[in-house]
């Protein structure tokens, strides 16, 4: 990460300082920095999450292991954007930031928001835990910070306070700073993306209309923006990557602004790949809650019917005359 204002380095033997060496598809799996804050939050949370669902085997209940697969999919996806060479290299180029940042903000809510995780909380808890959970649930704070419109736009308007402003050159200067962005995308994609989904009992919770909607005007969203990034002729990150072109990664550095158009790219491309995602998994909802409630209905109306026969078979023994009467 960014210590201070000195360019990325590496530590060798002897404690010297070497300069990152080039970025490839390769050190995205090599330079790791497993020793952070975000690798224990990320084991921390899995292990929570796993702790429930052998809770729910071991008394005989079944967890579905879709949900399991798709909330470790997702911290294995924090875990690639935050200490892998992507969080090696999130300050060095403009477009691996990008990169992390859709992770961070899309991905990993998104996968956290298929493995439900308050829904198991809910099975697996104690008494009072889950008291204190259903309380917060049902709280007002917690209606409002799910309210769609507004969790909408904290989701809009967070890329463009932290690219516009000071606060994306602060995170490059600034560790504690850059961390807490890291989780700040992270907490407002899921404000955005729980609620939509539907799957946990969370408040704000719409029809599928309504969603679909929200979810469609994240895509022009992403494309302006992209292309917002892309015109842009004032740096982004100040003059932090033109100091970095001073040291010894110069030689390989791609220019600031071409790095910086391809990030806009990244956001374009990447945030309707995963906005598309995403209003897939929302139309399979829709589609199988349909059709359970096409088949809620039709139970419905057999109930009915086998009622109405019953009463009328009823009926009509009453009506008929005893044929073990003489007359």
């Amino acid at each position: 990460m960014s210590p201070g204002a000195i360019p990325p380095v590496l530590h060798g033997a002897g404690g010297q300082e070497e300069s990152l060496p080039r970025f490839t598809l390769g050190t995205v799996f090599t330079q790791w920095e497993p020793v952070s804050w975000a690798t224990l939050l990320i084991l921390l949370t899995a292990a929570v999450y796993l702790a429930g669902v052998w809770a729910m085997r071991r008394r005989g209940d079944r967890w579905p292991i879709g949900r399991t697969a798709a909330f470790l999919g997702g911290m294995v996806a924090a875990a690639v954007a935050t200490v892998s060479g992507l969080g090696t290299y999130d300050d060095t180029l403009l477009s691996v930031h990008m990169v992390q940042h859709m992770v961070l903000s899309m991905v990993v809510p998104l996968a956290m928001a298929l493995g439900a995780p308050l829904t198991l909380a809910l099975r697996t808890l104690r008494r009072r835990p889950r008291g204190w959970l259903l309380v917060v649930l049902h709280s007002r704070i917690a209606r409002v910070l799910s309210f769609p419109p507004l969790t909408f736009v904290l989701f809009v308007i967070t890329p463009w306070a932290l690219y516009f402003s000071g606060w994306y050159p602060a995170t490059l200067h600034h560790d504690y700073l850059h961390e807490m962005t890291h989780l700040h995308m992270v907490l407002v994609g899921c404000l955005f993306f729980w609620p939509l989904m539907g799957v946990d009992p969370v408040p704000g919770r719409i029809g599928y209309p309504a969603r679909m909607l929200l979810v469609a005007l994240t895509l022009p969203f992403h494309a302006f923006m992209g292309v917002t990034i892309m015109a842009q002729r004032r740096l982004i990150g100040g003059d932090w990557y033109p100091d970095l072109h001073q040291g010894p990664m110069g030689a390989w550095l791609p220019a600031p602004h071409a790095d910086q158009n391809v990030a806009g790219g990244i956001l374009w491309s990447s945030g309707d790949a995963v906005g598309l995602m995403f209003f897939a998994v929302l139309f399979a909802q829709w589609v199988r809650s349909s059709m359970a409630e096409a088949r809620r209905e039709d139970r419905r109306l057999d109930l009915i019917e086998a009622r109405e026969a019953r009463a009328a078979a009823a009926g009509d023994a009453a009506s008929a005359p005893d044929g073990n009467l003489l007359p």
